[in-house]
């Protein structure tokens, strides 16, 4: 399988599909790994495209380290994964967790590799509430999410994706193998890793990262997102970002990379082919 070393040590997994296309890179959500991305990389290959999807250290195939479980050292990663592959015009896609690391991959590494970038249901500029972020979530809501983590993770997977990741408390008709897959990645996450991520998607201010992007952008987010609200997200990333394309799924939940699958797919395709 194939991996790059950081310079701490730690092995990230990665897939390279569609070798001769132009790179798009795929970033996961919370706390699941590339196969999330699974049918898009396939998608984009298939239409011409180099799809790549890399497992976020302590998730999935890549190391379980104990330190480094935070936004800047997740976009180091990244620009890692990037030297190593020597790419160039690329189309960063990040979805929940993976839009907050690729934001701040620009806003420690710049554009200079990077053409487009496109933020799927994604965590900028700052989900929990403050003095200066009155619009973010209180932090009894991280809280609960960090304590489910720590007395039964299996069990808060399991009730994450029955219920408002996808929308099914909503009606939305997700089978039961999406479910159960997404109870199987986030298994796969390391138990320190998944519990250290939720400070990093929660509490990290990309605001002043968003504000470096000086590329095509395109945000996409669903108006009943129950994880990332559209308000507390998609919104006000468009706003901070200028010239950004903002789309918005009526009735969208957060995992829109299943439930919305072909719409998102034509989406990607003809955002990164204009």
């Amino acid at each position: 399988m194939p991996f790059v070393t950081t310079e701490d040590g730690a092995q990230i997994f990665y897939k390279d599909w569609g070798i001769d296309g132009s790179p798009v890179i795929l970033s996961h959500g919370w706390p699941l790994n590339a196969d999330a991305w699974e049918a898009t990389a396939r998608f984009l290959a298939e239409n011409g495209h180099r799809a790549i999807a890399h497992d976020r250290r302590g998730h999935g195939r890549s190391s379980q380290t104990w330190h480094g479980n935070e936004m800047n050292t997740y976009a180091d990663d990244l620009a890692g994964l990037i030297d190593h592959l020597d790419l160039n015009d690329i189309t960063l896609v990040g979805h929940s967790t993976g839009g907050g690391e690729i934001v701040r991959y620009i806003g420690r590494h710049g554009t200079e590799r990077v053409a487009k970038l496109v933020l799927v249901s994604a965590v900028p500029p700052l989900m929990l509430a403050g003095d200066d972020n009155p619009e973010g979530l209180p932090v009894a809501v991280f809280d609960g999410i960090r304590a489910g983590e720590a007395a039964d993770r299996s069990q808060l997977y399991r009730d994450l994706a029955d219920g408002p990741f996808f929308g099914n408390n909503r009606n939305n008709d997700v089978s039961q193998g999406i479910r159960d897959a997404f109870w199987l990645q986030s298994m796969a996450c390391g138990h320190r890793a998944a519990y250290e991520c939720i400070a990093a998607f929660s509490a990290t201010d990309f605001r002043p990262d968003l504000a470096t992007v000086d590329i095509p952008t395109l945000v996409i987010h669903g108006d009943d997102d129950q994880i990332v609200p559209f308000e507390v997200g998609g919104k006000r990333s468009a706003a901070l970002i200028p010239g950004a394309t903002l789309t918005v799924y009526e009735g969208g939940a957060h995992g829109l990379p299943d439930t919305d699958r072909d719409r998102l797919h034509a989406d990607l395709l003809a955002f990164i082919e204009a």
